[in-house]
């Protein structure tokens, strides 16, 4: 007999004994008595009580007794496992699908790839005045890896293939600018959220010089980086190989959020450093204040710091800069009202001295200490896809301050959507030492496969 059903049938013989005993209890005292009418009426329902226990005790038992039998519990749940097969179908074994394919429960290796994404940068030039360039130019096209390694650490690789052309060049055409070809712009690993608010970066990434250097050229608000960006610089973005300390400051209270960056590179920019074999150091402090539920002001301020040699000529360098953002963005006209204004200013110092003219061992000369670049652009969103922009830049040139550049840029920017960007832009550029300027019309296409866009970072 199993467990529930033995239970069941100590309880009743349990239950039987009580009512016999009662019943002899009953009886015992009216021995040899005539019974009244309310002790018969109980006399019969105890011996009721007696014979339906001893019935069903009598049940249970050849229940239990019967050959192949089991108890009810054991037949109930037999039966609504049976209804709930037919009416849900036959339940899958483990590891295998509706049509019988097995599936292993592992780890999918897929889920272990990197965010893969492709950027595209073509220009057309329409009109062209002082300039002799191709028409179409498939200005670059670039590869993103970006992997969440584990917890702690990420990693992040920009590979590039660059065409030449419409480059903007304040002073000449003799100056150096990019042959073409695949690079890797950007390849470092990252750990993210370390004590006291620091991160850490090592290998090749773009510099904190500045707020806009961080930004890839096909996320730029203009078809190009500032003019003095491109005198002091270089076209690309200050990119160099080391390692960068960034520590977001830990204050409390108001609307402010503060942030240092301290990074020490080998000093790889040919136009601030040529051949140096030396490293170079760099100091970004930003401060950022909400000011209002719409609008906010962003102001960075950034020291480098490293030696030229190009084996006739060295010394020491310092590249001061300094950026401001307005940004005006109600939240109830987000999507078709904005504005934003960006400024900066750059000073090198510490320039080299010139070339000599003459043979012979005179020494040579100086040239002025510094020199000095700014630059303002604006951009309003006048609908949910059209913006409209302008720049304003000049710029000294560091080989000879008497000589300057200047540049005025207006733009119309279409979004089709996220992915795809539409700019109309006319390029001025004008020197003080010639009498003709620059002109070009240029339509840039930009487009986006994947998760990183047009990122502003």
């Amino acid at each position: 007999m199993k467990g529930p059903l033995r239970c069941r049938y100590h309880r009743l013989r349990i239950r039987g004994a009580i009512a016999i005993g009662l019943l002899s209890m009953v009886v015992a005292p009216a021995a040899g008595q005539e019974p009244d009418d309310s002790l018969r009426a109980e006399l019969a329902r105890l011996a009721a009580l007696v014979d339906s226990l001893s019935l069903e005790v009598a049940k249970l038992a050849d229940s239990a007794g019967a050959e192949g039998g089991g108890d009810a519990l054991e037949r109930l749940r037999a039966a609504a496992s049976s209804a709930a097969d037919s009416a849900t179908g036959p339940r899958p074994q483990a590891g295998a699908t509706d049509a019988g394919e097995f599936v292993g429960r592992q780890r999918s290796l897929q889920a272990l790839n990197p965010e893969i994404s492709v950027t595209g940068d073509v220009l057309a030039q329409p009109y062209q005045k002082g300039v002799d360039e191709p028409h179409f130019i498939p200005r670059e096209f670039e590869l993103s890896f970006v992997s969440n390694l584990d917890p702690f650490s990420r990693a992040r690789v920009f590979a590039s293939h660059h065409s030449p052309g419409a480059e903007i060049k304040p002073f000449g055409a003799d100056e150096d600018h990019e042959e073409g070809g695949m690079a890797v712009e950007e390849g470092y690993l990252e750990w993210v959220g370390l004590p006291g608010g620091l991160a850490l970066k090592f290998g090749k990434f773009y510099q904190q010089l500045g707020q806009l250097n961080r930004w890839h050229s096909h996320a730029l608000p203009f078809q190009s980086r500032s003019l003095p960006h491109l005198a002091f610089v270089g076209e690309e973005a200050l990119a160099q190989t080391g390692l960068s300390v960034h520590w977001l400051v830990p204050l409390s209270g108001g609307t402010g959020t503060y942030e240092a960056t301290f990074e020490v590179t080998s000093a790889e920019n040919e136009a601030l450093f040529a051949d140096g074999r030396n490293v170079a150091v760099l100091g970004h402090l930003n401060g950022f204040w909400n000011l209002t539920g719409a609008t906010d002001l962003d102001l960075g301020l950034s020291w480098m710091a490293g030696d030229y040699d190009d084996g006739d000529r060295a010394g020491g360098r310092n590249l001061y800069a300094g950026e401001v953002a307005f940004t005006w963005r109600p939240p109830e006209k987000a999507r078709y009202r904005g504005l934003t204004v960006r400024g900066g200013v750059m000073v090198l110092s510490g320039l080299l001295p010139a070339a000599p003219t003459l043979p012979g061992p005179a020494p040579l000369p100086l040239i002025d200490d510094s020199a000095l670049g700014y630059w303002a652009m604006g951009e309003a969103r006048v609908g949910v896809s059209w913006l409209a922009g302008v720049r304003v830049d000049r710029t000294e040139n560091p080989l000879d301050t008497s000589q300057t550049a200047w540049l005025v840029s207006p733009t119309l920017t279409w979004w089709q959507s996220e992915f795809v960007r539409v700019r109309l832009e006319y390029d001025l550029l004008g020197r003080n030492y010639l009498d003709t300027d620059e002109g070009r019309l240029l339509v840039q296409v930009t487009f986006a496969l994947g998760p990183h866009k047009h990122e502003n970072y």
